[in-house]
């Protein structure tokens, strides 16, 4: 099981940028796909982006695409989300998760283990 501590959240002005992290404690960090995943009020969690083990392709889902970044360093065992150009409809609780597999997934019920979520509010 991976132990995962996100950071960063914030309340900024739409067109705002923030960047979230994500620290992992475990086993074989670098093997291990990344999520991000959003949580509106009323809403169902929904993947934002995921970064592979071994490649470092990324996939998107296309209301962030252009906007946001995935990345990570595998030496600090972290993954980042950049995200600029922010609107009122990103803000969410944001939650890191870890797969037990280096492939790219979107499915919620692919990750086995998430952090604790950070809040990002847009507001003017």
């Amino acid at each position: 099981q991976v132990q995962l501590v996100e950071s960063g959240g914030g309340l900024v002005q739409p067109g705002g940028s923030l960047k979230l992290s994500c620290v992992a404690s475990g086993p074989t960090f670098s093997s291990r796909a990344m999520g991000w995943f959003r949580q509106a009020p009323g809403k169902e969690r929904e993947f934002v982006a995921v970064i592979d083990g071994p490649n470092l392709n990324t996939y998107y889902t296309g209301s962030v695409k252009g906007r946001f970044t995935i990345s990570r360093d595998n030496a600090k065992n972290t993954v980042y989300l950049q995200m600029n150009s922010l609107k009122p409809e990103d803000t969410a609780v944001y939650y890191c998760a870890a797969r037990g597999h280096f492939s790219i997934s979107t499915g919620t019920s692919d990750f086995g283990s998430w952090g604790q979520g950070t809040q990002v509010t847009v507001s003017s």
